[in-house]
């Protein structure tokens, strides 16, 4: 294809008053005013059309290839191994390992080397099949189709991972950029193209880029066969809103600026095409700049194990030390007596002469001998467990996304047990919380509601006050209270019938949720306000920015805006009977059913002026010319800023539209307020000359001047009336931040958004409430160019007097919310600063983060984690949220629409937000207690069997002899008490998942760290001192000098230990029985497989020809088993053994009962099912105390109704 689509004639660049479209200077004037680009930091240079020099020196650049992968084919192997041995365990084995081949070694090199040869290789091997999933993601983003210039004017398809810097590519709507691009033009005739860059900032309104005015006329494919030029620019950065360059084209220089670079990642929106030259590429262009490299992430649990194995270490330095004073001793004064245990000794390994010197050498002997006490399996153990728990969330149905066909995904199985111990979840807002959909729900006008839907905050409430009615009966209230409390109830179930009656019968219009038969089908003709009600109408149609676009099937229109908000007004005019059907150059058309409601009637209203919505400015006007030549101002916008700019006269309905306003914020909806006023001819054009000569002027006051002049004419406004919408979150979102609420987490909110859409957002999820002390920490923009010096300590002074007013708050109720610009934030996070700003966040009930940067958001990321020294967690789904992913202990990506680069990140990948409450107070309270109670038991078991061999070296003259054979060592761990333990890692619930949900308190189990604090771990290593003892002295006892079998032998070494390993396994699996609360067959099985296969081992070990020069022939068949002695000694140690732990568990279920027993017991006796009001007010007890979420709002919304029924 040669030729381009036909270019659009419709300048929408005329639209745009402020500085997004305004246009540069041209020839030499731009040359003079730019900043120069050279020096250090500028010194890239782009050849445009021609990628083939940027692959030579001195332009050689990096390729377009982006990995997110922690090894290559290169470093796996050395990295990898690193990683295995940043394991003290590990560590050790690898020394015991090398000592095994030496002359000192009490074992078989074999026996030594091969375990830990297989627990490093299988651990190597999960590291390899996880990075392998990120590499295959990786690929698909690498793979993607871009259409790049062939250099003979025509264009072909070429992977991302091939362009090149220099390259002319070509991008059509609703494709991503697959490169950083300097914008030639597009298919419309002005070079302008509308960009969603969601993806990095958050932000969901599109944005308008402009391309270089002397490129903007290259019209198709063939114009671009014999472009050249050269860009000359600022080095790889991570700014995303700054660029600094300049082009040389046709023999003369234009500035370059960020309204003309177009980002990789983001996309091309309501622009049939534009034509870009590559200036970044891959880990250069911006996005990537953002991001870090994957982190090695450990688990709090493991870092924790890793200081406990410290300790089994010293221990068992110490008991080598001991061991080795105690040969030292023998050797010296007791060995030349014992003439008839001496053998040759060539290496002087026991030489009376040189006592210190075989000390030294039994002291080596000793550390490999008792290295039983750190257990090489735990490791491996741990990892086929957690690869299983990842299994089993990948496969769980519950966090299954029909609609996409999306499962959840475990990226990594390292960090499963901190998913049950999060702190602090920081959370994206956009594409993450919301899906960009609004919906027009109520309005008022002339100072009447509208909109009989209810909310569901007031359905909750209502329902909430039945509850609590029903549960507490009616005895001791007064009579009036009683009788309000039987009309609530009945008025809010009649709504709530209605309510689904209407939905199940009318079908969902998307954007317009709104129902009141006043407004609807012209009804609105017979209302006394109904010219007010024509004027907001109007004013909904007409005072937007948004573009129609006619569906050729249906005839249907839908609106390109801006912004969410702008469509659901454009939606619900249209529904209540004015669509807008056209904009032109000159204004827009709107199909009007007025006066007749079945005729409908075009009209035209010129639009004159545009005085565009910013942050700043909270509002936004157009001046229009109805066909009555009537000059109008249309005005919407924040009701803080809409209300001090009311005439006198325009206040009539101010009281009253403000008390709407609130009830619609109680409700957790957006609102806008409208206005008008009308203008005489000469009033406008006094105005309007000083507006253009503001419009027009350059320099650094343009901004100011248009702002002057537009706050000119906002003002003396009459009051029309107020919309309230809905912001669509995702499905399930507020239950679900209800539920993390409830569960004791903490929810920090960071989005690119300006600060009006996060507060609303805040509100519709439920992190902010009517009610809620707001500490808004912001800085005058003209502060930060006027008084620099000064915006620190103001900033600071912010922050102290925030912290001073939570701390002196005296009402329990109070809860207050910090919300904290990008700017602002940025001295926020200087080191004299970020304490004393994280002491006030940490104090709120809820902290929103706005207008920040990817590199904002992970330095927010790494402030809560380092600062409070808690579990965070990390939420996204954009290229924005990669650094703050990665920074967090626990990455999730949402894997949504918007690229696959918050995914590739991350650590676990989910479809929606909704399914994190799953993923965390179901999955991680499970891997939390799972893991922690494995470890624990891990420890109890290995001290168990690894010091009754230091009690028998007591026995043995400290020689270095064991009292088992080296098979029974090595198959220990590894076989014949490993499966037991994994199937309690892996199948152990508490509580099964629906408890869990209803409980979600049982959550703060994690953060407080009850399964695994040093209480427990000593408690467990007790455990196994004790057994130890019991295990080793009573069969010393039972075995030590009388006859065990029928022809009167005594038992031997051989018969000894395996007497003692008998009673070791046997006591083992009776601790892991009481330990575990849940149990399957898969359970039941392998717990028996592990006693039947030690004794199966014994039948044929004792068959064997090695058994025979271990004295161990026949060990079972014709010396154990036939001996009484034998079964009833392991009976009798067994039960010894483990009374303790069941006394303690009895007495504390009994005196000082955990959460989880009370709702074992419950269910255990089915009081669930038999007494559901039981059930019900054992989960109003173990509610979690919260300050946000949906329920702090009901029972916000509670207190206030009572109180009202209280007052009547």
């Amino acid at each position: 294809m040669t030729r381009g689509r036909i270019r659009a004639k419709f300048r929408r660049s005329s639209l745009y008053t402020f500085a997004t479209c305004r246009r540069p200077h041209t020839s030499d004037e731009e040359e003079t005013t730019c900043l120069p680009v050279q020096g250090p930091g500028y010194s890239r240079v782009v050849q445009c059309n021609q990628p083939y020099l940027h692959e030579i020196k001195p332009l050689k650049y990096c390729t377009n290839y982006i990995s997110t992968t922690k090894y290559n084919f290169i470093t796996f192997i050395p990295k990898a191994i690193f990683e295995q041995f940043r394991r003290v365990a590990n560590l050790y084995f690898l020394l015991a390992a090398a000592l095994s081949l030496t002359p000192v070694t009490p074992f078989a090199p074999l026996s030594v080397i091969a375990p830990l040869v297989f627990v490093v290789g299988l651990s190597m091997a999960k590291e390899a099949m996880e990075d392998w999933r990120r590499f295959v993601q990786d690929m698909k983003v690498n793979l993607r189709k871009a259409s790049v210039h062939k250099q003979d004017g025509t264009f072909g398809p070429m992977p991302w991972m091939k362009i090149r810097v220099g390259d002319v590519v070509k991008v059509e709507k609703d494709q991503f950029f697959p490169a950083d691009l300097l914008f030639l033009s597009s298919s419309y005739e002005d070079g302008i193209c509308y960009v969603e860059t969601m993806n990095l900032d958050g932000e969901t309104n599109l944005k308008v880029k402009r391309a270089l005015e002397v490129t903007q006329n290259i019209e198709d494919d063939s114009s671009l066969k014999d472009f050249s030029g050269t860009i000359k620019c600022e080095d790889p950065n991570s700014s995303l809103y700054n660029f600094v360059g300049k082009m040389e084209y046709d023999c003369k220089v234009y500035p370059i600026d960020p309204s003309q670079i177009l980002l990789r990642d983001s996309k091309l929106r309501n622009t049939a095409y534009v034509y870009g030259v590559v200036v970044f590429t891959g880990q250069d262009s911006k996005v990537m700049q953002n991001s870090t490299k994957s982190p090695s992430k450990r688990s709090t649990i493991e870092k924790q194990m890793d200081k406990i194995i410290y300790i089994l270490f010293i221990v068992l330095v110490v008991m080598s030390v001991m061991s080795s004073i105690g040969f030292i001793m023998k050797t010296k004064y007791d060995l030349p007596n014992w003439w008839y245990l001496q053998v040759p000794d060539h290496e002087h390994l026991y030489d009376p002469q040189q006592p210190l010197q075989s000390g030294f050498y039994h002291l080596v002997t000793a550390l490999m001998l008792y290295g039983y006490l750190i257990p090489i399996s735990l490791y491996v153990s741990i990892e086929v467990v957690k690869v299983l728990q990842a299994h089993f969330i990948n496969k769980d149905i519950h966090m299954f996304d029909e609609e996409t066909g999306t499962p959840a995904q475990a990226r990594t199985s390292n960090l499963n047990e901190e998913l049950g111990q999060v702190d602090t979840i920081l959370s994206d807002k956009t594409g993450t919380l919301t899906c960009n959909q609004m919906d027009f729900i109520k309005c008022s006008i002339a100072g009447i509601a509208y909109g009989t839907l209810p909310s569901d905050v007031e359905l909750a409430a209502a329902e909430q006050m039945v509850m609590d009615m029903d549960g507490q009966g009616k005895r001791g209230m007064p009579q009036s209270v009683e009788k309000g409390c039987e009309f609530v109830k009945s008025d809010i179930q009649l709504e709530t019938v209605v309510t689904a009656k209407d939905d199940m019968l009318k079908h969902p219009i998307k954007g317009f949720s709104f129902e009141d038969k006043r407004l609807m089908s012209g009804n609105w003709f017979n209302e006394s306000t109904a010219d007010n009600i024509l004027l907001f109408f109007r004013i909904l149609s007409v005072c937007h920015t948004a573009i129609p676009e006619q569906n050729e099937e249906t005839g249907t229109y839908t609106y390109e805006a801006e912004s969410p908000d702008e469509g659901a007004f454009l939606i619900a005019a249209r529904e209540f009977g004015f669509e807008l059907s056209k904009r032109t150059q000159l204004g827009v058309h709107v199909r009007e059913r007025y006066p007749s409601y079945e005729d409908p009637v075009e009209r035209e209203y010129k639009v004159l002026n545009l005085l565009d919505f910013t942050s700043k400015r909270k509002r936004m006007s157009v001046i229009v010319r109805d066909e009555n030549d009537q000059i109008l101002l249309l005005c919407k916008g924040a009701d803080s800023i809409i209300f001090e700019r009311l005439a006198n006269g325009g206040k009539e309905y101010l009281d009253v539209t403000t008390t709407h306003l609130n009830d619609y914020g109680e409700a957790g909806l957006r609102t806008l307020a409208i206005a008008y006023k009308k203008l005489d001819e000469a009033e406008y054009n006094a105005w309007n000359d000083e507006f253009n000569r503001a419009k027009t002027s350059f320099g650094s006051d343009r901004e100011a001047n248009l702002e002057r002049v537009s706050d000119m004419m906002e003002r003396d406004l009459i009051l029309v009336g107020a919309t309230a919408v809905e912001d669509k979150l995702q499905k399930g979102v507020p239950q679900c931040i209800d539920k993390l609420a409830l569960a004791g987490l903490k929810i920090w909110v960071l989005t690119g958004d300006k600060m009006e859409t996060a507060i609303n957002i805040g509100f519709s999820c439920s992190l902010l409430r009517q009610g809620m002390k707001q500490i808004c920490i912001a800085v005058n923009p003209e502060v930060f160019v006027s008084n620099e010096s000064s915006v620190e300590e103001g900033i600071l002074k912010q922050i102290t007097d925030g912290f001073q007013m939570v701390k002196q708050e005296k009402d329990p109720h109070a809860a207050y919310a910090l919300i904290i610009d990008g700017k602002t934030l940025a001295y926020a996070l200087e080191d004299d600063m970020k304490h004393i700003f994280l002491r006030l966040a940490v104090e709120c009930a809820s902290v929103i983060c706005c207008r920040v940067s990817p590199k904002q958001k992970a330095l927010v990321t790494r402030l809560v984690k380092e600062g409070t020294g808690k579990i965070t967690l990390a939420i996204g789904d954009g290229a924005n949220d990669v650094g703050m992913i990665q920074e967090a202990d626990i990455g999730v990506g949402i894997s949504g629409c918007e690229g696959m680069q918050a995914v590739m990140a991350s650590d676990f990948a989910i479809a929606e937000f909704r399914f994190l409450e799953r993923l965390l107070v179901v999955h991680g309270h499970w891997c939390y207690k799972r893991i922690a109670q494995m470890i624990c038991y891990f420890f109890y078991k290995n001290i168990a069997f690894g010091l009754t061999i230091f009690y028998f070296e007591m026995f043995a003259g400290f020689s270095g002899q064991s009292v088992y054979d080296d098979w029974y060592m090595l198959l220990f761990n590894v076989v014949l008490t490993s499966l037991p333990v994994i199937s309690l890692g892996v199948f152990e619930q508490d509580v099964d998942s629906e408890v869990c949900l209803q409980f979600p308190t049982l959550y703060q189990q994690g953060p407080k760290n009850l399964f695994f604090d040093w209480l427990r771990i000593f408690g467990w290593m007790a455990n196994g001192l004790y057994a130890s003892l019991i295990i080793f002295f009573l069969n010393i006892i039972i075995f030590y000098d009388q006859a065990f079998r029928a022809s009167g032998q005594t038992a031997d070494m051989t018969a000894v230990g395996t007497a003692m390993m008998t009673s070791v396994l046997w006591a083992v699996n009776v601790q892991i029985v009481l330990t575990m609360s849940h149990f399957t067959w898969i359970q039941h099985v392998l717990i028996v497989a592990s006693i039947a296969t030690w004794y199966l081992f014994l039948l044929v070990y004792g068959e064997l020809r090695h058994a025979l020069e271990v004295n161990a022939f026949r060990i079972l068949l014709e010396i154990l088993a036939p001996a009484p002695i034998y079964w009833s000694s392991t009976l009798l140690v067994t039960v010894v053994c483990n009374l303790p732990y069941f006394a303690h568990i009895s007495l504390q279920r009994s005196l000082n009962p955990l959460d989880h027993h009370i709702i074992q017991e419950i269910k255990y006796y089915k009081k669930d099912i038999e007494d559901g009001r039981m059930w019900s007010r054992e989960r109003s007890k173990a509610r979690q105390k919260t300050k946000i979420g949906f329920s702090a709002r009901v029972d916000a919304k509670i207190r206030q109704l009572k109180g009202r029924l209280h007052k009547k």
